[in-house]
Protein backbone atom coordinates (compact mmCIF):
# COMPACT_ATOMS: atom_id res chain seq x y z
CA UNK A 1 0.00 0.00 0.00
CA UNK A 2 1.81 3.67 -0.97
CA UNK A 3 2.22 5.99 2.13
CA UNK A 4 0.10 8.52 2.65
CA UNK A 5 1.73 12.27 2.23
CA UNK A 6 1.38 15.01 3.88
CA UNK A 7 -0.44 17.43 1.29
CA UNK A 8 2.25 20.38 1.58
CA UNK A 9 5.06 17.77 0.65
CA UNK A 10 6.07 18.33 -2.28
CA UNK A 11 8.93 16.42 -4.66
CA UNK A 12 12.79 17.51 -4.09
CA UNK A 13 14.15 20.08 -5.17
CA UNK A 14 10.55 22.05 -6.20
CA UNK A 15 8.88 24.42 -3.35
CA UNK A 16 5.77 26.81 -2.78
CA UNK A 17 6.97 30.47 -2.82
CA UNK A 18 4.69 32.28 -0.49
CA UNK A 19 4.08 35.57 0.45
CA UNK A 20 5.88 38.33 0.01
CA UNK A 21 8.23 36.23 -1.97
CA UNK A 22 6.04 35.53 -4.39
CA UNK A 23 5.59 38.90 -5.64
CA UNK A 24 8.71 40.19 -4.79
CA UNK A 25 9.80 37.75 -7.54
CA UNK A 26 7.13 38.78 -9.66
CA UNK A 27 8.41 42.50 -9.30
CA UNK A 28 11.56 41.65 -9.75
CA UNK A 29 11.18 39.61 -13.26
CA UNK A 30 9.51 42.90 -14.53
CA UNK A 31 12.09 45.01 -13.25
CA UNK A 32 14.22 43.08 -15.11
CA UNK A 33 12.79 42.76 -18.35
CA UNK A 34 11.86 46.42 -18.27
CA UNK A 35 16.02 46.77 -18.67
CA UNK A 36 15.99 44.25 -21.21
CA UNK A 37 13.34 46.34 -23.40
CA UNK A 38 14.54 49.46 -23.13
CA UNK A 39 18.09 47.56 -24.81
CA UNK A 40 15.30 46.42 -28.02
CA UNK A 41 15.18 42.88 -26.63
CA UNK A 42 11.78 42.48 -27.63
CA UNK A 43 9.84 39.66 -25.28
CA UNK A 44 8.83 36.71 -26.61
CA UNK A 45 7.03 33.64 -24.64
CA UNK A 46 7.65 30.07 -26.01
CA UNK A 47 5.37 27.10 -24.30
CA UNK A 48 6.26 25.00 -21.40
CA UNK A 49 6.60 21.87 -23.40
CA UNK A 50 7.52 21.15 -26.99
CA UNK A 51 7.93 18.22 -29.11
CA UNK A 52 11.01 15.66 -28.18
CA UNK A 53 12.52 16.19 -31.86
CA UNK A 54 12.33 19.89 -31.55
CA UNK A 55 13.36 20.76 -28.26
CA UNK A 56 16.24 18.11 -28.00
CA UNK A 57 18.04 18.88 -32.09
CA UNK A 58 20.83 20.20 -32.22
CA UNK A 59 22.66 22.01 -29.19
CA UNK A 60 19.77 20.72 -27.48
CA UNK A 61 21.15 17.16 -27.80
CA UNK A 62 23.35 18.80 -24.15
CA UNK A 63 19.78 19.05 -22.46
CA UNK A 64 18.56 15.30 -22.76
CA UNK A 65 19.59 14.11 -19.64
CA UNK A 66 18.40 16.92 -17.93
CA UNK A 67 14.86 17.15 -19.74
CA UNK A 68 11.81 15.50 -18.42
CA UNK A 69 9.52 13.25 -21.55
CA UNK A 70 6.06 12.24 -21.54
CA UNK A 71 3.70 11.13 -24.24
CA UNK A 72 1.27 13.87 -25.72
CA UNK A 73 -2.00 12.01 -25.69
CA UNK A 74 -3.63 13.78 -28.29
CA UNK A 75 -0.54 13.34 -31.08
CA UNK A 76 0.67 10.28 -29.60
CA UNK A 77 4.51 11.78 -29.85
CA UNK A 78 7.13 11.99 -27.24
CA UNK A 79 7.21 15.94 -25.54
CA UNK A 80 9.62 17.66 -23.30
CA UNK A 81 9.14 19.47 -20.92
CA UNK A 82 11.99 22.52 -21.26
CA UNK A 83 14.92 21.91 -18.89
CA UNK A 84 16.15 25.98 -20.35
CA UNK A 85 14.95 28.38 -22.76
CA UNK A 86 17.74 29.47 -25.01
CA UNK A 87 17.40 27.01 -27.53
CA UNK A 88 13.55 28.25 -27.57
CA UNK A 89 14.30 31.56 -28.37
CA UNK A 90 16.87 30.19 -31.02
CA UNK A 91 13.92 28.01 -32.78
CA UNK A 92 11.42 30.70 -32.34
CA UNK A 93 14.32 33.04 -34.22
CA UNK A 94 15.15 30.27 -36.91
CA UNK A 95 11.37 29.48 -37.96
CA UNK A 96 8.86 32.05 -36.36
CA UNK A 97 10.88 34.64 -37.13
CA UNK A 98 13.44 33.86 -39.83
CA UNK A 99 12.46 36.69 -41.73
CA UNK A 100 12.75 39.34 -38.99
CA UNK A 101 15.81 41.58 -39.55
CA UNK A 102 19.01 40.83 -37.68
CA UNK A 103 20.76 40.86 -35.90
CA UNK A 104 17.60 40.27 -33.68
CA UNK A 105 17.14 40.98 -30.18
CA UNK A 106 14.73 38.41 -27.92
CA UNK A 107 14.27 38.56 -24.03
CA UNK A 108 11.65 35.95 -22.26
CA UNK A 109 10.68 35.59 -18.59
CA UNK A 110 9.70 31.83 -17.51
CA UNK A 111 9.98 29.02 -15.33
CA UNK A 112 11.86 25.38 -16.30
CA UNK A 113 11.99 21.97 -14.81
CA UNK A 114 14.96 19.95 -14.35
CA UNK A 115 15.35 16.45 -13.58
CA UNK A 116 17.40 16.83 -11.45
CA UNK A 117 19.82 19.90 -9.65
CA UNK A 118 22.80 19.95 -8.93
CA UNK A 119 25.38 20.54 -5.80
CA UNK A 120 24.92 24.44 -5.63
CA UNK A 121 21.73 24.77 -7.20
CA UNK A 122 19.75 21.54 -5.85
CA UNK A 123 16.57 23.42 -7.28
CA UNK A 124 14.74 21.82 -10.06
CA UNK A 125 12.14 24.12 -11.03
CA UNK A 126 13.39 27.66 -11.64
CA UNK A 127 12.86 31.04 -12.65
CA UNK A 128 15.07 32.20 -15.85
CA UNK A 129 14.82 36.03 -17.35
CA UNK A 130 17.48 36.03 -19.91
CA UNK A 131 18.03 37.95 -23.68
CA UNK A 132 19.53 36.82 -26.78
CA UNK A 133 20.96 37.95 -29.67
CA UNK A 134 20.57 36.36 -32.96
CA UNK A 135 22.51 36.55 -36.08
CA UNK A 136 25.79 38.37 -34.39
CA UNK A 137 29.38 37.45 -34.83
CA UNK A 138 31.15 40.84 -33.89
CA UNK A 139 33.01 40.89 -30.57
CA UNK A 140 30.81 44.01 -29.77
CA UNK A 141 27.60 41.52 -29.08
CA UNK A 142 29.36 39.60 -26.78
CA UNK A 143 30.07 42.38 -24.81
CA UNK A 144 26.53 44.04 -25.04
CA UNK A 145 24.94 41.08 -23.84
CA UNK A 146 27.43 40.95 -20.72
CA UNK A 147 27.43 44.75 -20.09
CA UNK A 148 23.39 44.21 -20.38
CA UNK A 149 23.05 41.53 -17.71
CA UNK A 150 25.13 43.63 -15.76
CA UNK A 151 22.71 46.59 -15.88
CA UNK A 152 19.90 44.66 -15.41
CA UNK A 153 21.04 43.02 -12.26
CA UNK A 154 22.51 45.89 -10.90
CA UNK A 155 19.31 48.19 -11.61
CA UNK A 156 17.33 45.59 -9.32
CA UNK A 157 19.44 46.13 -6.27
CA UNK A 158 22.46 43.30 -6.80
CA UNK A 159 25.61 44.24 -5.23
CA UNK A 160 29.11 43.28 -5.89
CA UNK A 161 29.01 41.79 -9.48
CA UNK A 162 31.84 39.61 -11.17
CA UNK A 163 32.09 38.00 -14.17
CA UNK A 164 34.30 35.03 -14.89
CA UNK A 165 35.03 34.89 -18.35
CA UNK A 166 35.92 31.27 -20.35
CA UNK A 167 36.48 29.87 -23.88
CA UNK A 168 34.98 26.38 -24.08
CA UNK A 169 36.25 25.76 -27.53
CA UNK A 170 39.66 26.71 -26.49
CA UNK A 171 40.54 23.11 -25.22
CA UNK A 172 39.05 20.72 -27.73
CA UNK A 173 41.01 23.30 -30.68
CA UNK A 174 44.35 22.87 -29.33
CA UNK A 175 43.89 19.43 -28.67
CA UNK A 176 42.60 19.28 -32.21
CA UNK A 177 45.85 20.77 -33.63
CA UNK A 178 47.93 18.76 -31.75
CA UNK A 179 45.92 15.45 -33.21
CA UNK A 180 45.02 14.21 -29.88
CA UNK A 181 42.88 11.08 -30.22
CA UNK A 182 39.25 11.59 -28.97
CA UNK A 183 39.60 8.69 -26.11
CA UNK A 184 42.53 10.62 -24.71
CA UNK A 185 40.90 14.24 -25.26
CA UNK A 186 38.07 12.69 -22.95
CA UNK A 187 40.28 12.08 -19.96
CA UNK A 188 42.07 15.52 -20.31
CA UNK A 189 38.69 17.17 -20.47
CA UNK A 190 37.58 14.98 -17.38
CA UNK A 191 40.96 16.50 -15.58
CA UNK A 192 40.68 19.92 -16.36
CA UNK A 193 37.36 19.89 -14.88
CA UNK A 194 38.33 18.96 -11.83
CA UNK A 195 41.38 21.43 -12.03
CA UNK A 196 44.05 17.99 -12.04
CA UNK A 197 47.43 19.49 -12.63
CA UNK A 198 48.84 15.96 -12.04
CA UNK A 199 46.74 14.50 -14.48
CA UNK A 200 47.21 17.26 -16.65
CA UNK A 201 50.93 16.43 -16.69
CA UNK A 202 50.84 12.60 -16.69
CA UNK A 203 48.47 12.30 -19.50
CA UNK A 204 48.71 15.43 -21.26
CA UNK A 205 51.35 14.49 -23.89
CA UNK A 206 52.46 17.04 -26.20
CA UNK A 207 49.38 19.10 -25.41
CA UNK A 208 50.46 18.87 -21.41
CA UNK A 209 52.69 22.29 -21.10
CA UNK A 210 50.45 23.94 -22.87
CA UNK A 211 46.88 23.16 -21.14
CA UNK A 212 48.87 22.88 -17.38
CA UNK A 213 49.68 26.60 -18.68
CA UNK A 214 46.33 27.81 -19.73
CA UNK A 215 45.18 26.14 -16.09
CA UNK A 216 47.72 28.12 -14.17
CA UNK A 217 46.50 31.39 -15.51
CA UNK A 218 43.22 31.42 -14.73
CA UNK A 219 42.12 34.97 -12.32
CA UNK A 220 41.94 38.19 -12.42
CA UNK A 221 41.58 39.30 -16.56
CA UNK A 222 44.49 41.55 -16.84
CA UNK A 223 46.71 39.33 -15.72
CA UNK A 224 45.32 35.74 -17.49
CA UNK A 225 44.96 37.32 -20.51
CA UNK A 226 48.65 38.43 -20.58
CA UNK A 227 49.65 34.99 -19.51
CA UNK A 228 48.02 33.49 -21.96
CA UNK A 229 48.58 35.86 -24.81
CA UNK A 230 52.43 35.09 -24.05
CA UNK A 231 51.66 30.87 -24.96
CA UNK A 232 52.75 29.63 -28.18
CA UNK A 233 48.92 28.53 -29.20
CA UNK A 234 47.72 26.99 -32.42
CA UNK A 235 46.54 29.54 -34.88
CA UNK A 236 43.17 28.82 -34.36
CA UNK A 237 43.36 28.90 -30.80
CA UNK A 238 45.16 32.28 -30.78
CA UNK A 239 42.51 33.70 -32.52
CA UNK A 240 39.90 32.68 -30.35
CA UNK A 241 42.28 34.17 -27.39
CA UNK A 242 42.37 37.38 -29.28
CA UNK A 243 38.31 37.69 -29.60
CA UNK A 244 38.61 37.53 -25.99
CA UNK A 245 40.59 40.28 -25.14
CA UNK A 246 38.83 42.63 -27.68
CA UNK A 247 35.26 41.70 -25.70
CA UNK A 248 37.25 41.87 -22.12
CA UNK A 249 38.20 45.72 -23.80
CA UNK A 250 34.70 46.29 -24.76
CA UNK A 251 33.25 45.41 -21.24
CA UNK A 252 36.05 47.68 -19.74
CA UNK A 253 34.39 50.63 -21.71
CA UNK A 254 31.02 49.86 -20.79
CA UNK A 255 31.48 49.32 -17.35
CA UNK A 256 34.93 49.68 -16.27
CA UNK A 257 34.36 48.97 -12.16
CA UNK A 258 32.91 45.67 -12.90
CA UNK A 259 35.10 42.35 -11.66
CA UNK A 260 36.51 40.41 -14.13
CA UNK A 261 37.65 36.73 -14.17
CA UNK A 262 39.09 34.67 -17.10
CA UNK A 263 39.44 30.80 -16.67
CA UNK A 264 40.32 29.49 -20.10
CA UNK A 265 40.17 25.98 -19.26
CA UNK A 266 36.51 25.54 -17.92
CA UNK A 267 33.95 23.94 -19.31
CA UNK A 268 31.24 22.77 -17.35
CA UNK A 269 27.93 23.96 -18.60
CA UNK A 270 29.01 25.56 -21.31
CA UNK A 271 28.33 22.07 -24.07
CA UNK A 272 26.71 23.88 -26.57
CA UNK A 273 28.80 26.89 -26.51
CA UNK A 274 31.06 27.99 -29.27
CA UNK A 275 32.66 30.67 -28.56
CA UNK A 276 33.23 33.24 -25.25
CA UNK A 277 31.12 32.28 -22.60
CA UNK A 278 30.67 33.72 -18.87
CA UNK A 279 29.07 33.26 -15.19
CA UNK A 280 28.01 36.03 -13.44
CA UNK A 281 28.20 35.77 -9.81
CA UNK A 282 27.72 38.01 -6.43
CA UNK A 283 29.38 38.53 -3.46
CA UNK A 284 28.94 36.32 -0.37
CA UNK A 285 25.87 34.72 -2.58
CA UNK A 286 25.98 31.34 -3.23
CA UNK A 287 25.94 29.85 -6.94
CA UNK A 288 25.51 31.98 -9.95
CA UNK A 289 23.68 34.56 -11.14
CA UNK A 290 23.32 33.54 -14.59
CA UNK A 291 25.38 32.17 -17.00
CA UNK A 292 25.44 33.04 -21.08
CA UNK A 293 27.63 32.71 -24.13
CA UNK A 294 28.08 32.23 -27.73
CA UNK A 295 26.43 29.85 -29.61
CA UNK A 296 24.88 28.77 -33.04
CA UNK A 297 21.39 28.92 -33.73
CA UNK A 298 19.90 27.19 -36.81
CA UNK A 299 22.39 25.16 -39.19
CA UNK A 300 19.87 21.93 -38.97
CA UNK A 301 19.00 19.89 -41.90
CA UNK A 302 15.63 20.63 -43.46
CA UNK A 303 13.99 17.44 -42.66
CA UNK A 304 14.96 15.82 -39.31
CA UNK A 305 12.92 12.72 -37.98
CA UNK A 306 9.31 14.40 -37.57
CA UNK A 307 10.67 18.12 -38.19
CA UNK A 308 10.10 19.21 -41.77
CA UNK A 309 10.55 22.84 -42.84
CA UNK A 310 13.43 25.20 -44.64
CA UNK A 311 16.53 24.78 -44.21
CA UNK A 312 18.08 28.03 -41.90
CA UNK A 313 21.60 29.14 -42.44
CA UNK A 314 23.94 28.85 -39.19
CA UNK A 315 23.05 32.04 -37.09
CA UNK A 316 26.32 33.22 -34.74
CA UNK A 317 24.49 34.25 -31.37
CA UNK A 318 25.02 35.23 -28.06
CA UNK A 319 23.01 35.30 -25.12
CA UNK A 320 22.28 35.04 -21.04
CA UNK A 321 20.16 33.64 -18.75
CA UNK A 322 19.44 34.65 -15.49
CA UNK A 323 17.89 32.54 -12.43
CA UNK A 324 15.42 34.74 -10.23
CA UNK A 325 15.97 32.31 -7.16
CA UNK A 326 19.67 33.49 -6.71
CA UNK A 327 18.87 36.77 -7.75
CA UNK A 328 16.49 37.24 -5.29
CA UNK A 329 19.08 35.89 -2.42
CA UNK A 330 21.54 38.78 -3.24
CA UNK A 331 18.66 41.32 -3.03
CA UNK A 332 17.84 43.05 0.13
CA UNK A 333 14.52 44.01 0.21
CA UNK A 334 13.07 47.07 2.50
CA UNK A 335 9.92 47.58 4.13
CA UNK A 336 6.71 46.37 1.83
CA UNK A 337 4.28 49.41 1.20
CA UNK A 338 1.92 49.84 4.33
CA UNK A 339 -1.45 47.63 4.54
CA UNK A 340 -4.53 49.57 5.82
CA UNK A 341 -7.57 48.11 6.97
CA UNK A 342 -10.85 49.22 5.45
CA UNK A 343 -13.86 48.26 8.32
CA UNK A 344 -16.71 46.84 6.52
CA UNK A 345 -18.81 49.37 5.13
CA UNK A 346 -16.26 51.64 3.39
CA UNK A 347 -17.07 53.28 0.62
CA UNK A 348 -15.41 51.54 -2.64
CA UNK A 349 -13.86 55.36 -3.59
CA UNK A 350 -11.99 55.56 -0.27
CA UNK A 351 -10.19 53.01 -1.04
CA UNK A 352 -9.21 53.93 -4.69
CA UNK A 353 -7.51 56.64 -3.26
CA UNK A 354 -5.55 55.22 -0.80
CA UNK A 355 -4.25 52.76 -3.38
CA UNK A 356 -3.68 55.55 -6.20
CA UNK A 357 -1.26 56.97 -3.13
CA UNK A 358 0.29 53.42 -3.02
CA UNK A 359 -1.44 52.42 0.05
CA UNK A 360 -2.06 48.13 0.36
CA UNK A 361 -5.83 48.03 1.01
CA UNK A 362 -7.29 45.08 2.84
CA UNK A 363 -11.20 45.55 3.13
CA UNK A 364 -13.24 44.35 6.18
CA UNK A 365 -16.10 41.91 4.82
CA UNK A 366 -18.37 42.05 7.92
CA UNK A 367 -18.80 44.00 10.95
CA UNK A 368 -16.51 43.34 13.96
CA UNK A 369 -16.40 44.76 17.51
CA UNK A 370 -12.46 45.92 17.67
CA UNK A 371 -11.37 47.11 14.32
CA UNK A 372 -7.63 47.57 15.57
CA UNK A 373 -7.86 44.14 16.26
CA UNK A 374 -9.12 43.03 13.01
CA UNK A 375 -6.76 45.09 11.50
CA UNK A 376 -3.70 43.23 13.21
CA UNK A 377 -5.19 39.90 12.79
CA UNK A 378 -4.94 40.61 8.96
CA UNK A 379 -1.52 42.15 9.11
CA UNK A 380 -2.15 45.19 8.60
CA UNK A 381 0.00 48.25 9.85
CA UNK A 382 -2.73 51.13 10.15
CA UNK A 383 -6.85 51.36 10.23
CA UNK A 384 -8.92 53.66 8.54
CA UNK A 385 -10.53 56.12 11.69
CA UNK A 386 -12.41 59.16 10.80
CA UNK A 387 -11.46 59.03 6.97
CA UNK A 388 -7.64 59.16 8.34
CA UNK A 389 -4.87 55.89 8.38
CA UNK A 390 -4.49 55.65 12.04
CA UNK A 391 -1.08 53.51 12.96
CA UNK A 392 -1.96 50.26 15.06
Amino acid sequence: MEEMLHPALLPHGLRDLLPPDAQIEADTVERLMAILGHYGYDRVKPPLVEFESSLLEGPGVAMTHETFRLMDPISHRMIAVRADMTLQIARIATTRLVKAPRPLRLSYAGQVLRVRGSQLRPERQVGQVGAELIGAAAPEADAEVIAVAVEALTAVGVPGLSVDLTLPVLVPVILEALGVESRAAERIRAALDHKDAAAIAEIGGQAAGILGSLMAAAGPADRTLAQIQAIQLPERAAAEVAALAEIVRLIRRAAPDLMLTIDPVENRGFEYHTGVSFTIFARNIRGELGRGGRYIAGGYPAETGYIKREAVEPQPSTGFTLYTDTVLRALVFGPQPPRVFLPHGTEHAVGVEFRADGWITVAGLEPVADTAAEARRLGCSHVLADGKPAEI
